[in-house]
């Protein structure tokens, strides 16, 4: 570990998925099921998680676990959109497929979050390539190295149509008529290769809105997603140019997060945000945290391939605190979002602030900025100035 990270504080984000990781969560909820799929539950539980102080929500997507017994979940994009007018200072990440979302609608509705949120929108990567999700739009099932070509595809053409704006396009010059300047809109020409091993696509642009007020959103990616490249010589070499600006990574269990969060840090050299992903069961209600998840498994067995925490509030901030002096960044998720989030915001929060392992929250700061990443120059506007240089 640097010195700089030594000293350095950092942030936890929260998942606000339905009721809650647990798949019977919703029977220990404390509202009535229908109010699931509504924007007074998606209020409520950002604003929850905003005044508790958490610097990041995350809202994931995809299907549903059929044993749970929920009908339905709101689309991520549209749950984050509506909440950032309601919202601040929490960054609002959404979880966007792309193997059977098409490229050119993620870029651009990535960018209107990034408006509405005013700068506190990020792009949580995703690929399920299941076969019941081909399924639904057409498709044959997605799998193996397949996947993470989808991703980096996917991923390469939202930056390109980010940037097929530069910044200033819009003139609104009411003497001459002229809405845009045309010189600086620009193709994104994406066309995947001939060893593309997935069903090969191509996109033209540009983008149908301007550049987003972040400029490039910041990238998150789970630690498999992408392969070896992705922490590998690849992404220590090219560093961000890689397409991703934080990678998630968990443990076989809690005690392992701090050592297993060092190891990610040194295989990315530096390149990108390190942020560790944990299950949260908390003492509650004056009752233990497993006789919680047991009582909830009854109906439904918990299964998770990520690091679980079981047991009381001293016992996590102890935990967080160790993770957080390696790692950029944790992610909780919940076993159930109301009874689990109260204990946080009332005895975990405050006592991560009183030890000074948080970095502070910033009202209308953006994304970029809790990550510690400048604004990057449009790629075509550095292309141009690199022309007249050689000119």
């Amino acid at each position: 570990m640097s010195a700089a990270k030594a000293q350095a504080r950092g942030f936890l984000a929260l998942e606000l998925d339905g009721d809650g990781a647990h798949p019977a969560a919703w029977r220990a909820a404390r509202h009535a099921p229908a109010e699931l799929l509504t924007g007074h539950r998606i209020r409520a539980t950002v604003l929850a998680a905003e005044s508790a102080g958490f610097h990041v929500a995350t809202f994931s997507d995809g299907p549903l676990d059929a044993r749970a017994g929920v009908g339905g979940r709101l689309d991520a994009v549209q749950r984050a959109a509506f909440a950032g007018p309601l919202t601040h200072s929490i960054v609002l990440v959404p979880e966007v497929d792309t193997v059977y979302t098409e490229p050119f609608h993620v870029a651009t509705q990535l960018a209107s979050l990034d408006y509405v949120s005013g700068g506190r929108a990020g792009w949580l990567v995703a690929a399920g390539g299941t076969g019941a999700e081909g399924a639904a739009v057409g498709r044959p099932a997605v799998e193996g190295e397949a996947l993470a070509a989808e991703a980096a595809a996917s991923i390469e053409v939202g930056r390109r149509l980010w940037d097929s704006w530069e910044d200033g396009a819009v003139i609104r010059d009411v003497d001459s008529g002229r809405y845009l300047d045309v010189g600086k809109l620009h193709y994104a020409d994406f066309e995947t290769g001939p060893d593309f091993p997935g069903q090969g696509y191509s996109v033209k642009g540009p983008a149908i809105i301007p550049r987003p007020l972040q400029g490039q959103l910041p990238v998150l990616a789970p630690a498999g997603l992408l392969g070896g490249e992705l922490l590998g010589g690849g992404l220590a070499a090219g560093g961000r140019d890689s397409g991703i600006d934080a990678v998630l990574f968990t443990a076989p269990d809690a005690d392992g997060l701090a050592a297993e969060a060092g190891l990610v840090r040194a295989r990315a050299q530096g390149a990108v945000a390190v942020i560790a992903e944990l299950d949260v069961v908390l003492d509650a209600r004056g009752q233990r945290a497993a006789e919680r998840v047991a009582e909830l498994d009854a109906h439904v067995p918990w299964t998770s391939s990520r690091a679980r925490y079981t047991g009381g509030a001293a016992g996590l901030v102890q935990l967080l605190a160790d993770i957080l002096a390696v790692a950029d960044g944790v992610r909780l998720h919940p076993a159930v979002l109301d009874v689990d989030l109260d204990e946080l915001s009332r005895q975990v929060l405050p006592q991560l602030r009183r030890l000074g392992v948080l970095a502070p929250v910033g009202v209308d700061a953006t994304f970029r900025d809790l990550l510690g990443l400048a604004r990057p120059a449009n790629r075509n506007t550095a292309l141009e100035h690199q022309g007249a240089t050689h000119e």
